[in-house]
C-alpha cells in the first residue's frame, strides 16, 4: 500500500512577560530622540508567559485561535494585525495554524502582554522557516512591526523586556541605538526581590492608547519630569545591585508620583484608593504598570506588611514577584524529534 507521508512541524515558543521598575515613557521616541542621553529603564522579566504554538496545516489555508478564533485564505484578510505583519515580516504566508496563550489577560495589565505575543510569534514563525534569530533581533523587529509599521503609540521598553529576560537596564539613545545592560545580581538578592515584592491586581484594564497619545503629545511639556525619572532608573539599577530593596520601593513611590503628572487618566479613584490601602498596611511604596488605568500595582512590603495586605484585601489577586532569567526561546520543535 503507498501513500503520501505528510511532514508534521509544530514549533512552541514561550516569552515572559515584564514588570518595570522605574522610567517608563523615557521609551518613548518623542522624548529619547529629543534628549541629550536618551531614556533609560530598568525592568525585570516575569515568570508568567504568552505561548505561542505554530502547526503546519494539511492545506494552504491560515487558522488562528486566541481570544477569537480566524480561519482565512489569505493571511492579509486577517484581523489581528500583529499576526499579519509577523507572518509578512518572517515569510511564513499560508498554511499554518497559530495559537496564542496567555498566563495573565493578555490587554490592559500593564505586564508588556501585546509586545509579548509579538516577540513570541517572531521567535516562532523564524524558527518554522529554519531561523534562528537573536533575543535582540526579535525585540527590534516586534518594534518596527508595533511601532512603525502599525503606528501605535507606545515606546520600546516592553519588546526588549520581554525578550532578553533576566532583570535589566536598557538605554534608548537618541540614534534609536538601544544598549542592555544585565544586572547580574547575587542569588541572595534575588531571593529577597521574590520575598519582598509582589503584584496586585487592580481588577481593572483599560486601553492605553488613548493615555499614551496624550503623553506623547506632551513629552516636550513633560521633559523635566522624564528626566527625573530617567535618573530613578538609574537609581533603581543601583539599589538593586545594592540590595537596598526598602529604599528601591520608596523610590517607586516617588516614581509613581511623579508618573501621574504626564497625563490624564494615568490614576483613577479606584487605583489611588487600593494604593492608599498598601501604604497604610505598611508598603513602602508601589506604582502602577503600564500606561494607566488598571491592571497590576508593584509594591514592595516586609512579611507583616505583606500579611496585612493580604488580610485587609482578600479577595485581590496577589502574585509573586518572580524572575524568569532567559530570554525568549523555543520550548518544543517537533523536528528535533525526528
Amino acid at each position: 500500500m503507498s501513500g503520501v507521508r505528510l511532514a508534521v512541524t509544530m514549533m512552541i515558543s514561550r516569552t515572559p512577560l515584564r514588570v518595570s521598575f522605574c522610567g517608563g515613557g523615557s521609551d518613548l521616541a518623542s522624548y529619547y530622540r529629543n534628549s541629550a542621553e536618551g531614556g533609560c529603564v530598568t525592568s525585570m522579566s516575569l515568570a508568567a508567559y504568552v505561548h505561542v504554538t505554530v502547526n503546519k496545516r494539511f492545506g494552504d489555508d491560515i487558522r488562528l485561535s486566541y481570544s477569537r478564533t480566524e480561519i482565512v485564505d489569505d493571511f492579509e484578510g486577517l484581523e489581528h494585525e500583529l499576526v499579519r505583519e509577523a507572518m509578512r515580516m518572517t515569510g511564513v504566508t499560508s498554511g499554518v495554524e497559530i495559537t496564542t496563550i496567555a498566563d495573565i489577560p493578555s490587554r490592559g495589565t500593564g505586564l508588556g502582554s501585546s509586545s509579548a505575543v509579538t516577540v513570541g510569534l517572531l521567535n516562532a514563525l523564524h524558527r518554522f522557516k529554519g531561523n534562528d534569530v537573536s533575543p535582540e533581533e526579535l525585540a527590534s523587529q516586534a518594534c518596527q512591526i508595533e511601532i512603525d509599521i502599525l503606528g501605535q503609540p507606545i515606546g520600546k521598553q516592553d519588546q526588549y523586556g520581554c525578550a532578553m529576560g533576566g532583570i535589566n537596564h536598557i538605554r534608548f539613545l537618541p540614534n534609536d541605538e538601544v544598549i542592555i545592560e544585565p544586572l547580574n545580581l547575587t542569588d541572595e538578592i534575588y531571593e529577597r526581590i521574590e520575598n519582598e515584592f509582589a503584584l496586585i491586581y487592580t481588577g481593572l484594564t483599560r486601553s492605553a492608547n488613548e493615555t499614551l497619545k496624550e503623553q506623547n503629545s506632551k513629552n516636550e511639556v513633560n521633559s523635566e519630569i522624564l528626566d527625573l525619572m530617567c535618573q530613578q532608573a538609574r537609581s533603581a539599577r543601583d539599589l538593586l545591585k545594592s540590595g537596598d530593596l526598602a529604599a528601591l520601593g520608596a523610590l517607586l513611590n516617588e516614581t509613581w508620583q511623579m508618573k501621574k503628572k504626564l497625563a490624564s487618566g494615568i490614576s483613577i479613584p479606584e487605583i489611588d484608593e487600593l494604593y492608599q490601602v498598601l501604604l497604610d498596611c505598611g508598603a513602602s511604596g508601589g506604582k502602577l504598570l503600564g500606561a494607566g488605568g488598571g491592571g497590576f500595582i508593584l509594591f514592595h512590603a516586609d512579611s507583616e506588611a505583606r500579611q496585612r495586605i493580604e488580610q485587609t484585601l482578600p479577595d485581590h489577586r496577589i502574585l509573586t514577584l518572580k524572575l524568569e532569567d532567559r530570554p525568549s526561546r523555543m520550548i518544543f520543535d517537533s523536528r528535533d524529534l525526528v
